[in-house]
């Protein structure tokens, strides 16, 4: 066999964009022969997939996994081009294999470098490629979080899906005990507070205390500069724009947004009412919050003449 080389390997790479490994294992497998290493990758379908990646990939599913102990859990970004890829069975198992998987990486890159846990002998990039190739359509994984009780601390990671997987939170709670972390009110607590961040798109910080100080000042200069302001006393001017601060500050705040399920209830009191069951102290360390594809630029497609030029190709 001859010697493949970093120098071929590169060459098939930029002729046909599909990724290192495969173009090494495409090379190996034809003898070093660069135009069959073509052929082969596009009979594994790798070739066409690559192309497929320059596709924009704004819509999918966000997923969730939580470890059985509930002290582990990630929330993780699938992109597809369409829904109706989103929705094939393919795609969710992707997805909710990848979901679990991301409970053990760093990053995306280091996600996509590891050996797919369906298959040890690819790694989830290769295992993305072929579904690219089995679908038709560019699939990302966008970005993901991962959550975990710090070792020694007691608490919970739980998480939230709505609409179809096109809005997904993931919420840590923290308390004294393994007991209470055990109880159903605690877990309850868990899966209502993600919810009202579900709920509350404009929510940012779980209390004002998180709010970092040069954004009080921003939202300061910005109320002090309004012009319905201009003719007051700076005393009476004061007054006016910390009121209107503490107003702004939370509506952005976490614990100082009314409860979902009932209005005249606070999530700071809804936390203090399952302490006092518990007896023990109960606080929210942290959320995130993913919108499905937000940020994302989307083209417009003519999607009746994508299917016939596709038609005409066949």
């Amino acid at each position: 066999m001859a010697e493949i080389s970093a120098k071929l390997v590169q060459q098939l790479r930029q002729k046909t964009g599909a990724g290192m490994m495969d173009c090494k294992k495409a090379l190996k497998e034809t003898d070093g022969d660069i135009e069959k290493g073509i052929e082969w990758l596009r009979q594994k379908g790798i070739a066409g997939a690559t192309k497929k990646s320059d596709r924009i990939a704004a819509e999918g599913s966000i997923e969730t996994y939580i470890e059985p102990n509930g002290r582990v859990g990630v929330l993780i970004e699938i992109n597809s081009q369409t829904d109706f890829v989103a929705r094939n069975e393919a795609f969710k198992a992707l997805a909710q294999n990848l979901a679990k998987q991301a409970a053990t990486a760093d990053t995306v890159e280091s996600l996509l470098a590891q050996p797919y846990s369906e298959d040890k002998d690819k790694t989830v990039e290769q295992s993305i490629t072929e579904t690219i190739a089995q679908l038709g359509e560019n699939i990302k994984v966008r970005r993901f979080v991962n959550y975990s009780v710090q070792s020694g601390k007691q608490g919970v990671v739980d998480s939230y899906i709505h609409t179809g997987g096109r809005v997904g939170v993931l919420v840590e709670l923290k308390c004294e005990s393994e007991a209470t972390a055990k109880t159903e009110d605690f877990k309850t607590l868990a899966r209502n507070v993600a919810m009202q961040v579900a709920a509350c798109p404009n929510v940012e910080y779980v209390n004002v205390d998180e709010i970092p100080a040069e954004m009080v000042q921003k939202e300061k200069d910005i109320e002090m500069g309004r012009d319905d302001l201009a003719k007051k006393p700076d005393n009476i001017k004061e007054k006016i724009v910390q009121g209107r601060i503490d107003k702004r500050l939370k509506e952005i705040t976490l614990v100082d947004q009314p409860y979902i399920r009932d209005q005249s209830t606070s999530i700071d009191e809804l936390v203090k009412q399952t302490g006092s069951q518990t007896g023990e102290e109960i606080s929210i360390s942290r959320f995130t919050r993913y919108i499905l594809g937000e940020g994302i630029d989307k083209k417009e497609e003519d999607f009746a003449s994508e299917v016939a030029a596709q038609m005409g190709n066949k």
